[in-house]
């Protein structure tokens, strides 16, 4: 690759790309995909769950929280009470129709009902098989920073190929839930890498032009 659009950033899907998951444990790291973080200053990595506490108070808004307890902390202070929009992240074995039914009726009760979602894919992939997932919300990002972002992932349907339905470039890593029948379908990736950290690479040594 030697000429392209300017690359700004990278938007990850993390679970099959940086790491596998493993039910109730941190994961394991992808062998070199690790690595990668080496290409970007630690302060420049952004979260999804801080972004959207910070949005709550900026915006005073009243979350009704659908998230994980380890996430918790990022929406210390923020008031809870009569709550005005939701915000839904993946919770694993924390979803039940009783948690899904309470943020239906917040929603309901809502003359503009306002939903923020951590992510909105079909499933990713644990190392104990494919477990449903609330995936990723890309052109959320786009559309708020009109950065050139690609999307890095591992399901070429939802990750690839719902990046580029919203006008962003797609990259495929051969990672988590990659399978070689992939090449079969009409959805192309923008690049194609054997990991995270070739992808970012290979983007990097071609002066962050894709």
């Amino acid at each position: 690759m030697t000429t392209g659009r300017a690359v700004n950033g990278f938007l990850l899907d993390i679970t099959g790309v940086l790491y596998n998951s493993i039910y109730k444990s941190d994961g394991s790291a992808i062998p070199k995909s690790a690595e990668a973080v080496d290409f970007v200053r630690e302060e420049d990595v952004i979260t999804p769950a801080p972004v959207v506490a910070q949005y709550c108070r900026e915006h005073e808004l009243r979350p009704h929280l659908f998230v994980r307890d380890d996430v918790l902390e990022y929406f210390d202070g923020i008031d809870t009470t009569s709550p005005n929009c939701v915000v839904m992240g993946e919770v694993e074995e924390g979803f039940s129709f009783d948690r899904i039914n309470r943020a239906f009726r917040v929603l309901l009760n809502m003359p503009k009902p306002l939903l923020i979602t951590m992510g909105n894919g079909k499933f990713f992939q644990r190392v104990d098989g494919p477990c449903i997932d609330v995936g990723a919300f890309a052109a959320a990002l786009k559309f708020s920073t009109n950065c050139e972002i690609v999307m890095i992932g591992d399901d070429l349907l939802s990750d690839v190929g719902g990046a580029q339905a919203c006008g962003m470039r797609g990259i495929q890593v051969k990672t988590g839930k990659w399978r070689p029948d992939f090449e079969k379908l009409p959805v192309k990736p923008d690049l194609t890498a054997d990991c995270l950290y070739d992808a970012v690479k290979m983007i990097a040594d071609n002066g962050f032009r894709l």
